[in-house]
């Protein structure tokens, strides 16, 4: 499960997900991608899900890249703890999205195997995806 190794600030606040992706809106690894279009918390768990449904589509072949890391830490206080008393624990991380931010992008692979791939891997998050191709994909070049 993906988690930072140390983190500066054991808890931080809520914050507000508004506006567009600034950064990370644009394919820069590979030829094709997902990128959201809306604004949630995706937590390590829901990344590595879709992670291995797209490597198992792919059957290994081509190359990934995952584009957002879950940073930011979440807290929960225990179940039948009065209100009050501080902050909760950390339970886990979540990396926070904006729309147009990229999700993931794969490469090396035929464009209806990729089309089919990350349509499963866009089935294990919590947000709604757009399938994105990049302006110099050549189908002639693929295998």
């Amino acid at each position: 499960m993906l988690q930072p190794k140390k983190t500066k600030f054991r808890r931080v606040q809520k914050g507000r997900a508004k506006g567009n992706a600034q950064r990370g809106n644009q394919l820069a690894f590979g030829s094709f991608g997902i990128k959201t279009l809306e604004s949630k918390w995706i937590t390590g768990r829901q990344i590595e899900a879709a992670r291995i449904a797209v490597t198992r589509y792919m059957q290994r072949q081509g190359q990934l890249w995952i584009r957002i890391f879950p940073d930011k830490p979440i807290t929960k206080k225990p179940l039948d703890v009065r209100m009050g008393k501080g902050k909760g624990n950390p339970e886990g991380y979540v990396a926070s999205v904006t729309p147009g931010r990229m999700i993931i992008e794969i490469e090396g692979v035929p464009y209806d195997v990729a089309k089919e791939a990350l349509r499963l891997g866009a089935q294990k998050l919590p947000v709604t995806t757009k399938f994105v191709v990049s302006r110099d994909y050549d189908p002639s070049l693929t295998l």
